[in-house]
């Protein structure tokens, strides 16, 4: 079962950008899609961005045109680049693997606070 620590969360100003980091304990060459997730307090995990072995990418509405998700699989990497950020982007984030979600295993998650 592959491990996942995300780091790279902090606190920010409206406007703001953060880049996010999850480094796994295997190779992601196996993992087809990764996903990261946010959780902000009172509400459920919601899925953000996700990025396939092959580079394709999709982003919910709430993130489109802000955020960007890569992945650098010789460094066993995924990446959120976190730009123009908003209050309401205060949220727990983690990544996973999109497809079996971890069997239902999730890291530490990084806190990202957004706020004036």
């Amino acid at each position: 079962q592959v491990q996942l620590v995300e780091s790279g969360g902090g606190l920010v100003q409206p406007g703001g950008s953060l880049r996010l980091s999850c480094a796994a304990s295997e190779r992601i060459f196996s993992i087809y899609v990764m996903g990261w997730y946010r959780q902000a307090p009172g509400k459920q995990r919601e899925l953000v961005a996700t990025i396939s072995i092959g580079g394709r990418t999709n982003y919910a509405d709430s993130v489109k045109g802000r955020f960007t998700i890569s992945r650098d699989n010789a460094k066993n990497t995924v990446y959120l680049h976190m730009n123009s950020l908003k209050s309401e982007d205060t949220a727990v984030y983690y990544c996973n693997n999109v497809e079996d979600e971890g069997h239902g295993y999730w890291g530490q998650g990084t806190q990202v606070t957004v706020s004036s």
